[in-house]
């Protein structure tokens, strides 16, 4: 392995080396004056990596989100001092907020400069402190190693999260010890040294659920991150229990089976099925944080509801309700302790849930059934969702914006297998995700086919990704809502504001002809009776591919977001 040619490799060697170490194969980002010894180590060295060159620090952070989603290993985005490190930030929020190991790596200005008022100085430390799991700028070249397994550790283990890197100029020149140039294997994927439950706890879960009438389970993203969807539905369907998910917990159990009611909360949750969960004599949540909007505003469950709650992060547990019984584990490993235990004591039980769950979905399927069928124009979001679903293959992955498409896909959308298939950046909610984390996704399970799925809004705030989209080469297609309207807030304001519009509706655009111009097969939609056949032929492409679809603005829909209908 080429370095700098003196005995020991430079720091900017040293981190190449050590993310090499740590089985890291792809990073994003974007260069800078300050990055360019590390840069040059990139270049010059055989350590089998590929960099993905991006036009925004923000979107080498969702790519290195999604990327960690569907791979299963800790993302990797970097950028430059000052400006870099403030817009690699978003990207790191979204992140640890929804449990996904990304590092963030800033380089910086060097360290004897500090405090001497150089271009881009900027506190990192403190910047990256309150938003991620680890962080600390790197002072002196030999202490690199350590601090890079440091952030490995602290991304992978627990509840995953973030860890930030700064790293600055002159230690990327400095030289590093050869021996301590090593890394954990462990902490190559995540969850890294899951924990098992407790004996007692086991007990306590058990107990509960077998005393019940009527129980529901509540799973959110903690089961697809433990990889726990195989032990879920041996536990449905040991006890015939109802499973419903969050927007998040979308794919712990496949939609086609009968146990699974689908999602609930205020956001892609409807009245149908809301009733199980008013119905529910105790609710286990698993891998959860029972908040907002799964619970929609902790309104249902009702207060009084018997809770059980497992989760790898004891602070989320009796957060926000009561608890009868807790489990702080790893949620594969206690969906696996939770089997193994009845299966000891020989339970056998039928808790009804597939037989409560079919009318439900029926009903819920129902009410939208003439807006599927709907020749009405603008075209109807329902119609959209439905013939997505036709068209695309089950493990077609979908990442969707958590504006316009996020109740629509989350409520309709039927994710046919468990595992992740499905997801949008639910945590904080920013808009312009799902453009460029669909980069991070086709690099990262680059056999598959990725749809991103966003409003004009969020496609205004990403475009520029477009080139690396195009650059790449990746079979990506694109679905454009277009109703140029900021529609979230605008369905708010008819709601709750008695109709007052302000500042919301902006000019619509062309997003054909904006794709066309960076190279991107497109068609648009604005018949009904056209759309069928343009997504079927965006998702038969073999290269990036756009669809602006035409659509029924969301203050005037039926969306499935509760405080709307209320």
């Amino acid at each position: 392995m080429a370095t700098s040619g003196s005995n020991q490799p430079t720091g900017a060697e040293a981190m190449v080396r050590m993310l090499e170490a740590h089985g890291v194969k792809h990073i994003f980002g974007l260069c800078g004056d300050t990055t360019l010894p590390f840069y040059d180590a990139l270049a010059r060295m055989d350590h089998g990596m590929t960099h993905i060159l991006t036009r925004d620090e923000r979107h080498a952070g969702y790519m290195a989100d999604a990327y960690a989603r569907v791979t299963r290993r800790p993302g990797v985005c970097e950028g430059p001092s000052g400006g870099g490190a403030t817009y690699i930030l978003p990207g790191m929020v979204e992140a640890g907020e929804s449990s996904i190991p990304v590092l963030a790596i800033t380089s910086d200005v060097s360290v004897t400069s500090n405090g001497h008022y150089p271009l881009t100085e900027l506190d990192q430390e403190g910047l990256f402190t309150p938003l991620t799991k680890y962080t600390g700028v790197i002072p002196r070249a030999d202490m690199l190693p350590a601090m890079v397994r440091t952030a490995f550790r602290a991304m992978t283990t627990g509840r995953p999260g973030t860890a930030h890197l700064g790293l600055p100029f002159d230690v990327q020149k400095d030289p590093v010890p050869e021996g301590e140039i090593w890394a954990q294997p462990d902490f190559q994927t995540y969850p890294a040294w899951p924990a098992a439950p407790s004996e007692a706890a086991v007990e306590g879960i058990v107990d509960a659920l077998l005393s019940a009438a009527n129980p529901l389970i509540v799973c959110g993203g903690g089961v697809v991150l433990a990889g726990g969807e195989a032990d879920l539905q041996a536990l449905a369907e040991r006890l015939n229990i109802a499973v419903a998910t969050t927007v998040s917990g979308q794919g712990a159990l496949s939609e086609l089976h009968p146990n699974c009611l689908g999602v609930v909360g205020s956001n892609g949750g409807v009245v149908e099925t809301r009733a199980l969960v008013e119905d529910a004599d105790l609710v286990l949540f698993i891998g959860c944080r029972a908040g907002s909007v799964t619970t929609e505003r902790w309104r249902f469950p009702a207060p009084g509801t018997r809770i059980a709650h497992i989760d790898s992060d004891p602070m989320v547990i009796s957060a926000n309700y009561a608890t009868e019984a807790a489990m702080v584990a790893d949620a594969r490993l206690a969906l696996a302790a939770n089997n193994d235990a009845l299966d000891a004591d020989g339970v056998s039980k039928d808790f009804g849930g597939a037989a409560r769950v079919k009318p439900a979905r029926d009903a819920k399927f129902a009410a939208i059934a003439e807006l599927v069928a709907s020749d009405e124009k603008p075209i109807r979001p329902e119609r959209l969702i439905a013939e997505l679903n036709e068209v695309l293959p089950d493990d077609a992955v979908i990442v969707a914006d958590p504006g316009t498409p996020c109740p629509y896909f989350s409520a309709y959308y039927r994710v046919d297998r468990p595992g992740r298939y499905f997801f949008s950046n639910r945590a904080h909610g920013a808009l312009g995700y799902s453009l460029s984390a669909a980069i991070g996704a086709q690099v990262g399970r680059p056999d598959a086919k990725v749809v991103s799925v966003m409003g004009d809004g969020s496609f205004g705030m990403a475009v520029g990704e477009f080139e690396t989209v195009t650059r790449l080469g990746l079979p990506i297609t694109y679905v454009v809502v277009s109703n140029s309207v900021y529609g979230w807030i605008k369905a708010g304001q008819k709601s709750g504001f008695e109709g007052r519009y302000f500042s919301v509706d902006f000019n619509r655009t062309d997003h054909r002809r904006v794709a066309e111009a960076f190279g991107i097969k497109a068609w648009q939609v604005s018949e009904p009776g056209a759309l069928k056949g343009a997504l079927a032929e965006a998702a038969k492409h073999d290269g990036p591919t756009l669809v602006d679809v035409i659509a029924q603005p969301l203050q005037d829909a039926r969306a499935p977001v509760s405080e709307w209908v209320a």
